[in-house]
């Protein structure tokens, strides 16, 4: 699969429902990582930080709601959105589960079509170009359904690495990437590439994005990485 894919975290301690949430979520195209336990959830997250999660409340050991809580609290993960999944239907239930953090609540036995909506509807928030959502930044506009990118009346022409860069930088204008976070959002942690492969390719992508003039906006920050903006 490729890199730019949406990667989900699904954290489900019984095992058939895992991999029935997980066999649908490849279905629609995304990226599975799966665990059976609050702790391994929490590893997971660190070794490769996911686009959402979907987090079983009911687990041994470390619930759902205590890992919605630690992720939450953290700068470096509270913005990824997570949907809780809970047999408990009270408003008191899910009232406590929207205010530890969760994005959404979804109350056991759920639609499973219903659930990919909801996933979908996160996915708009923090990866809109995944989702076929057109971006707009100054002059700059991108067609992720169309895969075309323009800059004011002109076309401009981007290689696939290129065009997936600037999906990236586009999601978060001003966010300033690490040249290690855009090869793992766009490379793919499972493929080596060297660093210096980045900034080849950001060059190519200056030089598209002003190859009509205007200036670039691609900002580099000097011992940190790239930013649009």
């Amino acid at each position: 699969m490729s890199a730019d894919q949406p990667t989900v975290l699904v954290v489900e301690d019984e095992l058939a429902q895992r991999e029935v949430l997980a066999y649908n979520l490849e279905a629609e195209g995304f990226r599975v990582s799966k665990a059976a336990s609050g702790d391994e959830a929490l590893l997971l997250v660190d070794e490769d930080s996911p686009d959402i999660i979907v987090l079983d409340w009911m687990m041994p050991n470390l619930s759902g709601i205590e890992v919605c809580r630690r992720l939450k609290t953290r700068p470096d993960t509270r913005s990824i959105p997570i949907i809780m999944l809970s047999a408990r239907s009270e408003e008191v239930d899910k009232v406590r589960g929207l205010e530890t953090g969760a994005d959404d609540y979804v109350v056991k036995p759920y639609s499973v079509v219903e659930l990919m909506a909801r996933v979908r509807t996160q996915l708009r928030r923090v990866r809109p170009a995944t989702v076929g959502i057109r971006l707009e930044f100054d002059d700059i506009i991108l067609d992720s359904e169309t895969h075309k990118v323009s800059r004011g009346s002109h076309s401009l022409k981007l290689g696939p690495t290129e065009f997936r860069l600037l999906s990236t930088f586009m999601e978060k204008p001003g966010r300033v990437w690490s040249r290690e976070q855009l090869l793992d959002r766009v490379w793919g942690r499972d493929i080596y590439v060297d660093t210096r492969t980045v900034d080849v390719h950001i060059g190519r992508l200056r030089k598209a994005l002003t190859q009509h003039g205007g200036n670039d906006p691609v900002r580099t920050v000097r011992g940190a990485g790239y930013a649009l903006g």
